[in-house]
């Protein structure tokens, strides 16, 4: 027991507490009748170390390695997706601390929100909170799923989210890095696993199905994620966004009038053609309703009011990527024209239209 102690960096005391709790009892015997810990029982232990060092309880560490359906890979690729997390929330939080350095610098006043943006999460945390209150399930999106989903009955829901498009008719698993997402589905959805797109632990065509709905450009590789969800599912449905089209960032008004630096949000994304190569699919264009009541960037193109609420903005990627004086500027910008009639003017002929094209494609594989 001390040889193990000193190699896992814990004390014998320690280790004694989690025998004595059942979290990890050696079951080995040395040639003088010693309990001594088997390979099996180092391999709990560092699973039980690296949870607890994560900020798990004991009563959730005992339950994520007491889960008969993980195995050492499964357990592995667990604690790689959690890793990850921890990693881009650090640095998301450098990258606060960076952005108010700067602003200090210059003698300028920190505002509350810019204060407290440093204890801000990875981009699925920071937007996670407000999800569930605008980011609801649009009836038009979710039939164009489910008839590309054709008669798939075992479905995958990569980067899962709170679960809004995932079918009820169907057997569906779903994937979500963000702890803060996974905690806001509701009961009785369906099982989700901790893992990214990029390392799918599932084996070749575990799925009939793999689906994939406004999140690729939240992947760290979406070729890779893309070609995951080919490898394990005979078919891909992906909502994603079409940036070949030459002037695509003049679609939408607001990023055409306010916020030009929704490009740099994309840039590096990949294209629609190089994404639907990838996987062997079509792209279908996907209009966005006037009344779409999924609160995805462009839901309000007909309803430009919504853009300065701030429960609105926060359940959108969009506007944390752009950095607070960006969206203080687009904010006040849309709210300024809006006042002064500007807006209307400049926009007439979008109160005729019942739907509008802004770059959604559904690829179909």
């Amino acid at each position: 027991m001390g040889r193990v102690a000193e190699l896992a960096g814990v004390t014998v005391r320690t280790l004694h507490h989690y025998d004595e709790v059942g979290l990890v009892r050696p079951s080995a015997r040395t040639a003088a009748g010693y309990r001594a810990y088997s390979a099996g029982d180092v391999e709990r232990l560092r699973e039980v170390l690296a949870y607890r060092r994560l900020g798990f309880g004991l009563r959730e560490v005992a339950e994520l390695v007491g889960d008969p359906s993980a195995d050492a890979v499964a357990h592995l690729r667990r604690l790689r997706a959690l890793l990850l997390e921890r990693r881009d929330r650090a640095a998301a939080m450098v990258s606060a601390i960076d952005r108010e350095l700067d602003v200090r610098a210059k003698g300028l006043e920190v505002t509350p929100e810019e204060q407290l943006e440093v204890l801000g999460a990875r981009l699925y945390d920071t937007i996670g909170g407000a999800y569930t209150a605008t980011r609801r399930t649009d009836p038009r999106f979710a039939a164009r799923i489910a008839d590309a989903l054709g008669d798939a009955r075992t479905v995958l829901n990569v980067g899962a989210g709170t679960g809004s498009y995932e079918p009820a008719d169907r057997d569906v698993t779903a994937v979500e890095p963000s702890a803060v997402m996974r905690a806001q589905r509701p009961a009785g959805s369906a099982p989700c696993v901790a893992a990214a797109a990029e390392d799918l632990p599932f084996e070749d065509g575990a799925f009939d199905a793999a689906m994939a709905v406004s999140t690729v450009h939240h992947w760290e590789d979406p070729m890779a994620g893309l070609r995951e969800m080919r490898r394990v599912a005979r078919r891909v449905v992906v909502l994603t966004f079409d940036t070949d089209e030459p002037g695509w960032r003049d679609r939408f008004w607001l990023t055409r009038d306010y916020l030009p630096e929704f490009a740099g949000v994309l840039a590096g994304f990949p294209s629609l053609a190089g994404m639907a190569d990838a996987i062997g699919a079509r792209a279908e264009p996907v209009p966005v309703p006037w009344d779409c009541a999924d609160g995805l960037f462009e839901a309000y193109w007909r309803r430009p009011h919504a853009y300065l609420e701030e429960h609105v903005r926060r359940a959108v990627s969009v506007w944390t990527r752009v950095g607070p004086e960006a969206e203080r500027r687009a904010v006040r910008g849309l709210g300024d024209d809006l006042r002064s009639g500007r807006w209307a003017e400049r926009n007439a002929g979008l109160g005729r239209l019942d739907a509008a094209d802004l770059g959604l494609r559904l690829l179909v594989a």
